[in-house]
């Protein structure tokens, strides 16, 4: 039973039987614990009925008396404090045992019965007690074995602690606040002074009520005295809000210094951090210890003080309280302390569910990220629901959390409100009962009310204080080891600037991580100044790490890298940053115009220009959003080869360019004749046909180097080479298409004004062309040539329009609509909106629950004012007992009926506001996964993201308090004001013109208010969005050594956010001055007319109005600050709404469902089919009209911009129809659900998207399909072996957007995904990305086995691959312009057989060149 009871042994005689006997720890814990304390319970109550019995007169208090008193009291404070502690400590693990809670609830009952006993000891003429020395001597004794226990488990654990610290990962700890305080300790010092001021002058309010009341009770006292206490009173209230308002103001601006720092050590530190280190944090993580933490931090700093001012004000309050009650106090300060611990561990317990809640969150919004970054998957393959689902699931638990904490609060907040009226009741009712000659009167009950406010706001802060503590800890944790993480070593990299080699690896062995083997091993590599080295291998033989290890990325094994000169570097996935195209080629340079000319030119970029919107000053999205993977490639060329740099490393820049544009590249930028003639190269490639032309080849595999020399000298050798060589052309059939191509261009007549490929961010172009932000011109009658006129003319038309240049924007050239800004007052109806969603039933509860409330708490005030009354009536002598009992009956019953309403109102708010947070969440994502794809083109991920996280945070959490608060706080200054208005009708007349210039001001405030924090949230996004591309392109801006402009740039935008918040700080500083103004006037003009009408009034009266009115500054503050909160915080139901009204594509699913098994045969017939992006805008497709077959196969061919892409959109409908109609085996497409039409057809998009999760959600996310048919279709996509490599296998967990499998796996996975479906349609954007040869090869080959009963569409980029198809359709400028065999189409003269030529294709089986 014991042994259950503390579990662990509780007897042992073994303990006994050893050099250092002890005793079992379960039989300290219980028998001899219970020893003294059974000993002290059984007898106190024959003690206790002894000192009643021989009571004598009470004897004055000694100091050993107090000595005692405090003593005791400091044990309870222990006991209360161990009982917290082991109640937070249970969360989640094993169940702590019962013995931890009984014990220091036992130890708090007696210490509370050993206070009241030696306190009765004062009515005894004996003041010591046998009875109580026996009990300390039992304590001490018992104590003993406990003690060396306690000794013994420290001294063990120390030991423990100097092990343990010599494994635990270290990263430098404590620092961080050292140095902020040794940054800003001025600041923090002349806070302390003004707060310690305001605290002192607090305390003088009571004591001038005292005398005022004082003064009204006595008819003789002259009348300048009350007219000079009621000045001092006005005098000390305006002293008061000065010292605090500059005092908010030094923390503010001490909160906004930290917060910048922050930032700007986390972004510095972002720049110099290894990877290993990096590794640990998602870019998200970062950017919330950029957001978050550094907010927490900032919060922290208005907390700080409270620290000590908290522990001063309630030594204060209870000193003065003595004063006024003597002992009696407390018994209402015990209640007040017993409060604290309750409070405290529904602070912790909270907290625990926060923590829980937090990681929900996380994981929702990694979700959402995703779904917004591959919502195109998502539409092409009807996938939605499924990740809806995921979504709503962690969402469900997520309000669950809340729901609990929201109740959780709701208890605090009932104890909190609870507390004063409990105390008060107590404090009264013992001092009454104490001795029947104390009679409360109005100088001792409003007096001590006052101070018990007072009171009540240090205790209430202390577990705020506590909490916010506890997060700026973890906070400051978090930092730490963020900023003490390890830097880059760069020490292997060593920069000789006379040396005669460009490049030099001595026995370079590199790794990405120090637990893994190496990645580059014993690399010797002498590289002369002015080579072109071409560096090849198979995919994943560490071509591009070993181009990481020369920039420094990687961490070094052993050896070094001499670098000659500065680098350029060219990265195989190209970063492209939000802003114009020019700015990401100048990368910071000065610009030179004929070099700028030279280098576009050169990188075939002059045609884009023609049809990107505003030529080079077009607006590049987020990640170059609406570029195509060749543009994204080439600007990324650019950018290097316009940096004057002595060596250029580049990883595969070829890879996303067709043949001939790889081929113009290679010409008049990397090769012999190239812009970069004369400069080291270092050149990744897959494409074979340039190696003739290089200097050296060096052949990689596995990480070290095979084979190097030059070409012919290769082909010589015969060895590994020449044999990848041969095979490769024996696969491609001609060498001359052996490129391998992303995104691509396509085959071109020479370079002809061709840009690349439509961006295939589907119906983007529009966006791209039209998007305009200001659509000053949309009216403008503006034909569409103006996006074709030649460049000259648009840079010409654009130096003489500079002043223009405001208006003068191409329709299109900006293309991410610039954020919304709500101006002017919230409209009702968004109020309206939130309250619906809460809903009408419960918030009519809430309502009437607290103004019951109200109503009590009226109802208190006038019954207290009547009790002390009765002082004047009885006179201190015979108070009824009756009496006496139904005044302390009816005014405890009227406290409890406050208590027991705000609960009930508190419960059903937090319900109603779960209510409204689930409703809004789910509204707006049906909405957002429902949204026409043009929707995602012109809205930067992030924004979206911010609905879902900041928005939707802000209603669950801030939004609910803030309108609970204004609630309750206007009910209070109403109930104050009628109380006054009802002593003192003539208030009124001071009330009304008061109230017009509050409602005037707080009026004035809100606007400004709302304007400055919309303006606040607005220039903080733009710093963590720069920060995430900073993350994302970290490689690129070491490489070019750009650290200094990027810190720069941060720091601007830090430095405008630092603007705005600081405006809303000192118009925060402007409301509160003003407002506490009108406070202390409310009392000052109360004051004065107690002094007016003291005929009339009584003490009681008089203290009655002035301990409320005293009250009501506070509460006025408090009023306007919810009111702008409230204000502030429904924008983000305003912003939500925004998003929850965009207009949605056609209906997943409608009546008209198309047959079973349709599309059977897979026959689509084309009828003068017509499209365009948008209303306003030209046809894109115009009036196409063709049959294709059942089974048959079509290749698609066209010159950029002739519509091939819009074709695939218009079979998705992605876009929708202008005219004439696609028949799919007799069904229009336009007539069925959206949801039906997608989930019968299959595409192969371009850009291989996963999502992260097991690699089967990625798969098969309705688990639709067993494992054995997603084990086929692994092996048909030639992923198999791999995928049962994989320690988990098909529960292999794949990271955000696939970074840990490589490009080529992600390809084939999107292969697999399409083999699942088994769709009698599909449409290939041709995917042969980023793979090499051979994977290509093996793609081809599938493709052709496994589809053969399928119709198939190939949208080519390289004509050898749709040779073999059964037709092939030329599109030009959106007409059909040529449909036939290959055969046919060679015979003919026409645009095909030109392509054909210039690809070197003669006959269909022609392998010649």
């Amino acid at each position: 039973m014991l042994e259950k009871f503390c579990n662990s042994t509780f007897w042992n005689s073994s303990f006994l039987d050893s050099p250092e006997a002890d005793l079992p720890l379960c039989f300290e814990q219980t028998v001899l614990v219970w020893i003294p304390l059974g000993f002290l319970w059984l007898l106190a109550p024959w003690q206790l009925l002894h000192v009643y019995r021989t009571k004598i007169n009470r004897s004055s208090i000694t100091k050993l008396y107090l000595a005692k008193q405090v003593l005791v009291g400091f044990l309870l404070i222990l006991a209360a404090i161990e009982l917290a502690l082991v109640l937070t400590e249970d969360s989640g693990q094993a169940t702590v045992p019962a013995i931890r809670y009984t014990n220091p609830s036992l130890y708090l009952g007696t210490w509370l019965l050993v206070l009241l006993f030696q306190h009765s000891r004062l009515w005894c003429v004996q003041k010591d007690s046998w009875f109580l020395s026996l009990f300390w001597i039992l304590s001490v004794l018992c104590g003993v074995f406990q003690f060396q226990t306690l000794i013994r488990a420290l001294l063990k654990e120390d030991v423990k602690k100097k092990e343990k610290s010599g494994t635990t990962e270290n990263f430098p700890k404590a620092w961080l606040v050292k140095t902020l305080f040794k940054t800003f300790y001025v600041i923090l010092l002349k806070s302390f002074l003004l707060k310690l001021m305001h605290d002192l002058l607090m305390f003088l309010n009571p004591q001038l009520l005292k005398l005022l009341i004082s003064f009204a009770n006595n008819r003789d006292a002259y009348v300048w005295v009350g007219y000079l206490y009621s000045v001092l009173f006005f005098v000390v209230a305006l002293i008061q809000s000065l010292c605090l308002q500059n005092y908010f103001q030094l923390c503010f601006m001490l909160g906004t210094g930290v917060r910048a720092t922050i930032m700007a050590s986390v972004y510095k530190k972002a720049l110099t951090l290894s990877n290993q280190s990096r590794k640990q944090y998602t870019i998200g993580e970062t950017v919330n210890l950029m957001s978050v933490d550094a907010q927490k931090l900032m919060d922290m700093t208005g907390f700080i003080h409270l620290l000590w001012s908290n522990i001063l004000q309630i030594t204060l309050c209870i000193s003065f309280l003595w004063a006024e009650l003597g002992p009696s106090v407390l018994a209402g300060v015990g209640v007040m302390v017993l409060l604290i611990p309750i409070n405290g561990i529904l602070a912790t317990k909270s907290r625990a569910v926060q923590v829980k809640n937090m990681k929900n969150k996380d994981k929702r919004l990694k979700i959402m990220n995703e779904i917004l970054s591959g919502i195109k998957i998502l539409k092409y393959f009807a996938w939605e629901p499924s990740f809806k689902k995921q979504v709503r699931e962690l969402r469900k638990k997520e309000l669950k959390n809340l729901l609990t904490l929201g109740q959780m609060q709701t208890i605090m907040i009932f104890f909190l409100y609870l507390s004063p009226v409990l105390v008060s009741v107590i404090t009264f009712s013992v001092y009454i009962l104490v001795n029947s000659n104390n009679v409360l009167d109005a100088e001792k009950a409003f007096t001590s009310i006052t101070l018990f406010n007072i009171l009540r706001f240090p205790l209430s802060m202390f577990p705020m204080v506590i909490t916010s503590m506890l997060q700026a800890s973890v906070s400051t944790e978090r930092l730490e080891k963020y900023l003490g993480g390890d830097d880059l070593d760069t020490s292997a990299i060593r920069h000789e600037y006379n040396f005669d080699k460009a490049v030099q690896f001595s026995e370079a062995s590199f790794t990405w991580d120090r637990d893994l083997e190496a990645t580059i091993r014993d690399v010797n590599l002498d590289i002369m100044p002015g080579q072109l080295v071409a560096v090849v291998g198979t995919v994943g033989s560490g071509k591009s790490s070993l181009m990481s290890a020369m920039l420094g990325e990687m961490e070094n094994v052993h050896g070094h890298i001499t670098i000659k000169g500065t680098i350029a570097y060219v990265p195989q996935q190209s970063w492209i940053q939000n802003g114009t195209l020019k700015d990401n080629i100048l990368f910071g340079s000065e610009l030179d115009e004929k070099k700028y000319q030279q280098v576009l030119e050169a990188c075939a970029l002059l045609p884009d220009l023609e049809v990107l919107p505003g030529g080079d000053l077009a607006e590049i999205g987020e990640k170059g959003i609406n570029l195509s993977g060749g543009q994204k490639q080439r600007i990324s060329l650019a950018r290097a080869t316009y940096q004057n740099s002595d060596i250029y490393v580049l990883d595969d820049p070829l890879s996303a360019v067709d043949a001939h544009v790889g081929k113009h590249i290679f010409n008049k930028v990397l090769g012999p004749n190239g812009l970069l003639k004369g400069k080291t190269r270092l050149l990744i490639t897959h494409s074979i046909h340039f190696l003739p032309q290089v200097d050296e080849i060096v052949v990689l595999g596995n990480g070290t180097i095979l084979e190097k020399g030059s070409y012919s000298t290769l082909l010589a050798k015969k060895g590994l080479f020449a044999k990848i060589l041969k095979t490769s052309k024996k696969q491609m059939g001609l060498e001359g298409e052996a490129t391998v191509n992303e995104d691509s261009e396509e085959d071109d007549c020479g370079l002809m004004p061709s840009v690349e490929e439509i961006p295939e961010e589907v119906a983007s172009l529009t966006m791209r062309r039209e998007n305009s932000l200001h659509r000053t011109l949309s009216h403008s009658s503006r034909s569409s040539s103006r996006h074709r006129k030649s460049l000259k003319n648009s840079l010409k038309t654009r130096n003489v329009n500079t002043l223009k240049e405001e208006e003068e924007l191409v329709k299109g050239q900006k293309l991410i609509k610039k954020e919304f800004i709500q101006t002017g007052k919230v409209k009702l109806s968004i109020y309206l909106k939130y309250l619906r969603a809460m809903g009408l039933c419960l918030i009519f509860f809430i309502i009437i629950a607290y103004v019951i409330n109200a109503v009590a708490y009226i109802g208190s005030n006038l019954w207290l004012s009547a009790w002390t009354n009765d002082s004047k009536t009885y006179n201190g002598t015979n108070y009824p007992a009756s009496q006496r009992d139904l005044r302390v009956g009816v005014y405890g019953a009227l406290g409890l009926v406050q208590g027991v309403f705000v609960l009930i109102g508190n419960l059903c708010s937090a319900r109603a506001s779960t209510h409204a947070s689930n409703i809004l969440h789910k509204q707006l994502l049906t909405n957002i996964l429902r949204a026409p794809m043009s929707f995602f083109d012109t809205t930067p991920t992030g924004r979206i993201v911010n609905r879902f996280a900041g928005d939707i945070s802000t209603v669950d959490d801030t939004l609910p308090l803030s309108l609970r608060s204004w609630l309750v706080c206007f009910l209070g200054i109403i109930s104050t004001l009628v109380m006054i208005c009802m002593a003192t009708p003539i208030f009124i007349t001071v009330i009304i013109p008061l109230g017009i210039i509050y409602t005037f001001v707080q009026m004035f405030y809100v606007a400004t208010s709302r304007q400055l924090k919309r303006l606040d949230s607005v220039t903080r996004s733009p710093i963590y969005s720069h920060f995430s591309e900073t993350v994302s392109g970290l490689s690129v801006i070491r490489a070019f050594e750009h650290q200094q402009r990027f810190l720069k740039h941060n720091e601007v935008g830090i430095d405008t956010n630092q603007k705005c918040v600081f405006s809303w700080i000192v118009s925060n500083r402007w409301l509160a001055v003003r407002l506490e103004l009108i406070g202390n006037l409310i009392v000052f003009f109360a004051s004065v007319m107690m002094v007016i009408y003291r005929d009339t009034l009584s003490g009681d009266t008089a203290g009655f109005v002035l301990s409320n009115a005293l009250n009501i500054t506070q509460t006025l503050n408090w009023l306007v600050r919810m009111t702008s909160e409230i204000e502030t915080n429904i924008v983000a139901v305003e912003r939500i709404n925004e998003y929850i009204k965009v207009e949605n594509e056609a209906p997943w699913v409608t009546d008209k469902r198309p047959p079973p098994g349709w599309p059977s045969k897979g026959e689509i017939q084309f009828n003068n089919y017509q499209l365009r992006y948008r209303p306003e805008l030209d046809l894109i497709l115009k009036g196409i009209t063709c049959d294709i077959k059942s089974m048959e196969k079509v290749g698609v061919v066209g010159r950029t911009g002739a519509g091939k892409s819009t074709l695939t959109n218009a079979l998705f409908r992605i876009l929708e129809a202008a005219g004439g109609q696609i028949i799919i085996d007799g069904v229009d497409i336009a007539s069925i659900g959206l949801h039906d039409l997608r989930e019968k057809l299959t595409i192969i998009p371009q850009d291989p998207i996963l999502f992260s999760g097991s690699l089967r959600m990625n798969l098969d996310p309705f688990n639709n399909h067993s494992d054995e048919e997603i084990w086929k279709a692994l092996e048909l996509a030639h992923l198999k072996s791999f995928v049962a490599g994989l320690q988990l296998g098909l529960s292999h967990k794949v990271t955000e957007a696939g970074d840990n499998l490589s490009i080529g796996q992600r390809q084939l996975l999107c292969l697999a995904r399409a083999l699942l479906r088994k769709s009698k349609i599909l449409i290939m954007d041709e995917a042969t990305a980023a793979v090499d040869i051979e994977t290509d090869h093996l793609i081809q080959t599938t493709i052709q086995k496994e589809f053969s009963h399928c119709t198939t569409i190939t949208i080519a980029h390289r004509l050898h691959t749709i040779m073999d198809s059964d037709k092939i359709m030329v599109l030009d400028n959106g007409k059909i312009v040529e449909y036939g065999t290959p055969n046919e189409l060679l015979k003919n003269s026409g645009p095909f057989c030109l392509m054909a030529k210039e690809a070197g294709i003669e006959n269909v089986n022609s392998t010649s060149l």
